[in-house]
């Protein structure tokens, strides 16, 4: 009951090499990757000018940004921006969560070549949590903070970690921070080439772990990383370019699922972002239902206690259940396997609203694939796959008595070491010379077991 969807099957090669080791490729051809992700803004705003592309709870409305003023915005902020000593060595971190300006920001940066480091907003409002927030900060240097909400983050922004560093802020109040709103207008300031130096190898954003087995590590994220995962997707996923998306989300940006993954899904295919400032969490949820009640969104993203959540809400609300179906393409979990019983009940809720299946889906990957490597665009009745390869990307599995480990190869995959340590932070844009230069790829490793890791030929020679 999927099949207005236009779903294509899996299709893989699976080589098994001598040492044991398996070697998995995908045969479906990778479609056009874009150079930057400014190239989808200038795209979208010249094809669909008065779309909305981010939105966010406004009063009892919204506050909503079309393509076209949202390339008007980010060419402004960015004139603004190149006048700083900013770029690889001095990004922007963003302290604060999902919202339009923090989206126009982030654009901002890239559509120039300077990163952002967005971190996750309880590093800032927890006092406790101030310690990571410090790490993130020595990590990075940054040469520009911002909070959208100045008083709201002003513990954190007295931090002597950020002392001589400028502060920017939405609503600066008498902090002493420089008002977002200075840089709507445009500086006057060519933008030029700045912007036709950002290329696939340009650094987008440094992402952090989540520090839940050490401390957080830096991931670097190119704009080859980010475009070529969209790619991937697409191929997949032909539905996304049948119509432009629309989603009602509250994944947090900080994180690779959020913000690399959904934020780009709805740039780079047109579609519209609405922030939800709910999420599944005792005393928000109630908003979450509110919000998914005003908009109804093509694709779903959740993790799967949000999902159980949702479905007793559908369950006691008819009007809420066939506004949230009425225009639904897909439902993606993530993070953890979705129980059976809400599975069951997704579809048995989707059937009574109107009788067409949306696609019940996951994918799995990490914030060094970009986030994506496998991903499962087959209709399914059970959650028992991570789906098959992304185009343009392989994996292989070695086995081994002390190791069980996955190596992936790819254009998404990160280029450049992962940050570690305080003592020494690496050239942030240095490719390993091992790889094909015409993919621009990195490797990872990722041990499955522990124990010592001789690696194979199929993860010493998977860019081969």
């Amino acid at each position: 009951m999927t099949s207005h969807l236009n779903l294509k099957p899996h299709d893989v090669t699976l080589q098994e090499r001598a040492d044991g080791s398996f070697l998995m490729r995908s045969n479906l051809p990778l479609g056009p990757v874009a150079r930057r992700t400014g190239d989808w803004l200038d795209h979208w705003a010249a094809k669909t000018p008065d779309a909305v592309f981010l939105a966010e709870r406004q009063g009892q409305g919204w506050r909503e940004v079309t393509y076209a003023q949202a390339l008007a915005l980010v060419r402004a902020i960015a004139s603004h921006l190149v006048k700083r000593d900013l770029g690889p060595d001095r990004p922007i971190m963003i302290l604060s969560g999902n919202g339009v300006d923090h989206g126009l920001l982030t654009l901002a940066a890239q559509y120039v070549g300077i990163p952002t480091i967005p971190v996750a907003e309880q590093y800032s409002l927890i006092p406790a949590a101030h310690p990571r927030l410090s790490h993130a900060a020595a990590l990075a240097r940054p040469g520009l903070v911002f909070a959208a909400d100045a008083t709201q983050y002003a513990a954190a922004l007295a931090l002597d970690d950020f002392a001589g560093v400028e502060a920017l802020s939405a609503a600066p109040g008498d902090s002493g921070a420089t008002d977002l709103a200075d840089l709507l207008v445009p500086s006057g300031a060519d933008i030029t080439a700045a912007a036709a130096a950002v290329g696939q190898e340009t650094l987008a954003k440094i992402l952090l772990t989540s520090g839940s087995t050490s401390a957080p590590k830096g991931v670097l994220t190119t704009h080859g990383m980010l475009t070529t995962n969209q790619a991937q997707i697409a191929a997949c996923l032909p539905f996304l370019s049948a119509r432009a998306p629309r989603i009602v989300d509250w994944l947090p940006w900080n994180h690779t699922f959020g913000g690399s993954y959904n934020f780009n899904l709805m740039l780079a295919n047109g579609g519209s972002l609405y922030v939800d400032d709910g999420k599944p969490a005792p005393g928000l949820f109630d908003r979450t239902v509110e919000n998914l009640g005003l908009i109804p969104g093509t694709i779903s993203f959740n993790v799967p206690v949000g999902f159980a959540q949702l479905v007793r809400a559908l369950e006691q609300d008819a009007a809420l259940r066939d506004t949230y179906f009425s225009d639904l393409d897909m439902i993606f979990y993530a993070g953890a396997s979705l129980p059976q019983d809400t599975w069951a009940a997704l579809e048995r809720l989707a059937l009574a609203a109107g009788g067409k299946l949306p696609l019940i889906t996951t994918s799995w990957g990490l914030t060094e694939t970009a986030p994506g490597c496998l991903i499962s665009h087959e209709p399914r009745k059970v959650p028992v796959s991570l789906g098959s390869r992304c185009p343009g990307s392989r994996s292989s599995w070695c086995r081994m008595p002390t190791c069980a480990a996955t190596c992936v190869s790819g254009a998404a995959a990160s280029p450049a070491a992962i940050w570690t340590t305080l003592k020494r932070r690496p050239k942030p844009l240095t490719t390993r010379g091992s790889l094909s230069p015409a993919m621009q790829c990195g490797w990872w490793t990722l041990r499955m077991r522990t124990g010592a890791c001789g690696l194979t030929d199929a993860c010493r020679k998977i860019s081969s």
